[in-house]
């Protein structure tokens, strides 16, 4: 998925911190027109590439200039002179301005050959983090917005919702409180990021370990023996999931399997259930400094369910409606085991071991087999056609355009029939040195109408690091990297469908569980025979697509044991929303109750605390883990209600293209998901579709 919290900080700033009316087109050009004059010009495209370590600083310079000059404008407003066009429509140009200047300073830490350059953009990037943290603190700007939403000036939905969008980030990040709250809101925050770093470093602990005889890994591959370290004739053994999730997945022996998940399940230990615990109390106390009931309530505002009640709601009936298919794989699981070990006591350490066992008797798939039908270029020519002909556009490469690396690709794209140009996407596919390791998506300039009336057009970077080739022959993906980078390329696609009016409705700044949702939709079409052919070949004669009883067990191969799978999910779910909802709440004992109500009688190992060695909720997704399942299911009830029946429908394509992807943020999610839809949407598709291949 596209940069996710940490990472999008300062991508997402930008858009909330608000912005420099008409004097501002210019003052930003002229920084970079040096830039600009070296390579050729494209249409609607300000974004810059390329730029010096001095550049960047530079640039940085002048970012956090004018957006300070900007803001100091508006602050000066008389309260009972502000307006639209002196309050509102300065903040959104200098959005629709400065977005791509501070994007062309912190990717370069991501992509840039040079270590001087990476370094700078890094700094860079640190020092706009800060900047724009403090803009959003602004009292003397909030106080003016505030007056003119009391003023009661007619402006348009779009332009209502951006205003309502501001008052909230700065309300969020603290713009009303006295100083001496302020003060305290720093250093809650300050306080929490300490122990949410302290969590994960003891998760990273490399150097726990158990000992283990050659009869206690029975059924092990060999390969994964000859990575151990022999010690006095015993195998060393780390508590890491390198080493656990292969024993828990084919270790023969049932002691084994419950040693290592006992030892896993306490690396956190009561020290890690203590900085949770701590964590949880700081984020309450953070969440009602800033007026609200719970920390939940406070993280979950922004999204999709607005409230914590809704997404315990939405947990709760999910775990219910999971409950039969989920006893159906167990009685399977549990058959199994009497038959392998004549025990019928089936544990928490059972499940991983038998649902492989009974995924390699029930799916017929040679993962490594596979693989040959999956050659990079290929893969990447077949989504690129796909996308074109289900959304009707049309990629035109721009061979002569500049880049920041030779083997980095730019393409222009266009309305199919109207020829409107819509955007340009980078793709940056081929591992190289100091390159970000992950396939992710980043926004390098948004879709959005400015002050002239010209409109800047979407401008995204597909990032992965696809081996390069080899002998002359394209280098072959595994399918779990066919799906990341298709999964990715629907951001791109999202992001440039994007036709709002402001830059901070753009495609890949909407709320959490919104911006998943296209994505996980698409990500349907790796597993359908007619989409899977047209980006598979034999790597020797690529004519030779792969076979559709292999796209079948692909799908069954996602799908086994989905009730049980999603149940653990769930499980873990339900303990971040009630630990972040409730006051002092024992998560031990938590664990305990919840733990056989959920995963259908199996009781918690004992001694084990999941929640000691669930990073999620230590950072990144704290009150919010629900997100994925939410965005599977709205994805699946869209795929079964549109697109199932008929994979390729460009009129389908089109049509979701203009209602859902096109808005961007500008309107509810929710409202346009429903409208789309004709209905609200249901949790049945997602558990019949589960269903249907789960065994």
């Amino acid at each position: 998925m596209f940069l996710r919290r940490r990472e999008r900080r300062v991508i997402a700033a930008a858009g909330a911190a608000a912005l420099v009316a008409v004097g501002l087109n210019l003052a930003f050009s002229a920084v970079a027109a040096h830039r600009r004059r070296k390579r050729r010009e494209l249409p609607g495209f300000t974004a810059q590439v390329n730029l010096s370590a001095a550049d960047i600083k530079r640039l940085a310079d002048h970012v956090v200039s004018k957006s300070k000059e900007t803001y100091d404008a508006v602050a000066a407003v008389p309260l009972d002179k502000v307006s639209f066009s002196n309050v509102i429509a300065p903040l959104a140009e200098l959005d629709a301005q400065q977005f791509p200047l501070v994007q062309a300073c912190v990717l370069p830490r991501m992509v840039s050959p040079s270590d001087d350059v990476r370094r700078a953009s890094a700094e860079a990037e640190k020092r706009l983090d800060s900047h724009f943290q403090q803009c959003r603190q602004r009292e003397d700007v909030y106080r003016v917005i505030k007056a003119f939403t009391q003023k009661g000036e007619r402006i348009g939905l779009e332009a209502t919702r951006f205003v309502q969008c501001m008052v909230r980030e700065f309300e969020r990040n603290g713009a009303k409180l006295t100083q001496s709250k302020k003060t305290e809101m720093e250093k809650l925050k300050s306080h929490i990021d300490d122990l949410s770093l302290k969590y994960i470093q003891s998760l990273n602990d490399s150097t726990k370990f158990l000992l283990l005889n050659e009869e206690d890994l029975a059924g092990m591959p060999l390969e994964f023996l000859k990575e151990l370290e022999n010690t006095n004739g015993k195998w060393k053994v780390l508590l890491t999931s390198y080493h656990v999730t292969p024993i828990l997945e084919h270790c023969k022996v049932g002691s084994t399997r419950k040693l290592i998940a006992v030892a896993y399940g306490q690396k956190g230990g009561k020290e890690n259930i203590a900085i949770l615990e701590k964590l949880v109390q700081l984020r309450h106390r953070l969440a009602r400094l800033l007026g609200y009931p719970n920390y939940a309530d406070y993280a979950i505002e922004p999204r999709m369910p607005r409230t914590s009640r809704k997404v315990l709601e939405f947990l709760e009936e999910m775990s219910e409606q999971l409950n039969g298919l989920a006893n159906r794989e167990l009685s399977v699981l549990k058959d199994l085991k009497v038959k392998e070990e004549g025990d019928a006591q089936f544990s928490v350490e059972d499940l991983l071991y038998y649902m492989k066992r009974a995924e390699e008797l029930k799916v017929d798939l040679d993962i490594g087999e596979i693989k040959q039908f999956f050659p990079v270029d290929l893969v990447i020519s077949g989504i690129l056609k796909m996308f074109q002909d289900l959304f009707a556009l049309r990629f035109e490469e721009m061979k002569d355009a500049e880049t920041w690396h030779d083997t980095v690709r730019l393409f222009s794209v266009w309305d199919a029939s109207s020829s409107d140009l819509l955007g340009y996407f980078f793709l940056d596919i081929f591992s190289r040195e100091g390159k970000y390791a992950h396939t992710c998506v980043v926004a390098l300039q948004n879709g959005c109408l400015c002050s002239n009336g010209t409109r800047k057009v979407p401008v995204a970077v597909l990032l992965s690091q696809c081996p390069k080739e080899f002998d002359g022959n394209s280098a072959l993906l595994r399918f779990p990297e066919v799906v990341r980078i298709f999964h990715e390329f629907s951001h791109v696609v999202h992001h440039i469908s994007n036709r709002a009016t402001f830059s901070r409705f753009s495609g890949l700044q909407l709320e959490g569980d919104f911006a998943e949702i296209p994505s996980l939709l698409l990500e349907n079409w790796c597993y359908e025979n007619i989409s899977l052919k047209m980006m598979s070949g034999f790597h020797q004669d690529i004519t030779k697509s792969i076979t559709s009883e292999a796209c079948q067990s692909l799908k069954r191969r996602r799908d086994i044991f989905a009730g049980l799978k999603l149940k653990q999910e769930i499980l873990l779910c339900l303990v971040d929303q009630i630990i972040h909802t409730g006051e002092n709440v024992n998560i031990d004992d938590l664990i305990k109750d919840l733990h056989p109500k959920v995963m259908l009688g199996i009781p918690l190992l004992e001694g084990n605390s999941p929640a000691s060695c669930f990073p999620r909720i230590a950072i990144g997704y704290d009150a919010v883990c629900y997100s994925y399942i939410w965005s599977e299911v709205f994805a699946a009830d869209l795929f079964a209600s549109k697109f199932k029946d008929d994979l390729l429908n460009q009129h389908a394509g089109l049509r979701f293209r203009n209602k859902v992807l096109a808005p961007g943020g500008s309107k509810n999610p929710l409202d346009i998901i429903s409208d789309y839809l004709g209905r609200e949407p249901s949790l049945q598709a997602f558990i019949q579709s589960r269903t249907r291949n789960s065994l």
